[in-house]
């Protein structure tokens, strides 16, 4: 936890996907329940914030309060390098498409391989968007074929819609508890050790995973 801010985890997730799947959109619309038309892509890197509180039943602690930090990355492969040096500093991924886009579903594949290999662990916490989801009557790519592609990877799927702010909360909130567990099982694991010491899971927890999303270690990861 920490000490010093008015928050007790600060928290970053990146969102990764071709230009013009609506990723600047989709984070607009999360943080600021307006949705930005016009569309200007984004030139490297830029974020977004959002304070929120965590509870979940699979988290047996108290309410959270979590500070978000929404990474936006540009999609052009010219940044691509820029994209994945950003991998290791992240603790959630959103892979997006546009469902009216088949080449942008054919690269989600590439994407979910560039985390594996660039990400703080081989089985980061991510989930897959189907953007544009008002845009029905210009549907390329179905529910079932792009549930099919999450489900291969293990990850679950949204079709969200930055226009009309359809799953946006839901999407992220699902991602934040993946997290979430997975930290309090890094507790969890490895708390017999320290029975009876002074120090708490907590401080614990801060000590075998930088809170601010710069790594979780190999030990800890639960990959």
């Amino acid at each position: 936890m920490n000490q010093n801010t008015d928050y007790d985890y600060l928290i970053k997730f990146l969102t990764i996907g071709d230009s013009g799947v609506g990723k600047t959109s989709f984070l607009h619309q999360y943080t600021d329940g307006k949705f930005e038309s016009k569309f200007i892509s984004t030139v490297g890197i830029d974020f977004r914030e959002k304070r929120v509180i965590f509870r979940s039943p699979k988290v047996n602690s108290r309410a959270k309060r979590v500070h978000l930090q929404l990474w936006d990355t540009a999609g052009q492969e010219r940044f691509r390098s820029l994209t994945t040096a950003f991998f290791r500093n992240a603790m959630g991924f959103i892979v997006m498409f546009d469902i009216t886009s088949e080449q942008s579903f054919m690269n989600v594949r590439p994407w979910l391989d560039q985390l594996k290999l660039h990400s703080y662990c081989e089985n980061p916490d991510i989930v897959l968007c189907g953007n544009k989801a008002d845009l029905d009557d210009r549907r390329a790519i179905s529910w079932s074929k792009a549930n099919n592609e999450a489900t291969k990877y293990g990850i679950p799927y949204f079709e969200t819609s930055a226009a009309t702010g359809q799953n946006v909360s839901k999407s992220i909130e699902a991602l934040l508890e993946m997290v979430m567990v997975r930290m309090h099982k890094v507790v969890e694991s490895t708390m017999p050790k320290y029975i009876g010491s002074a120090t708490s899971d907590e401080d614990h927890f801060n000590s075998k995973i930088k809170l601010n999303g710069t790594s979780f270690n190999s030990s800890s990861c639960l990959c």
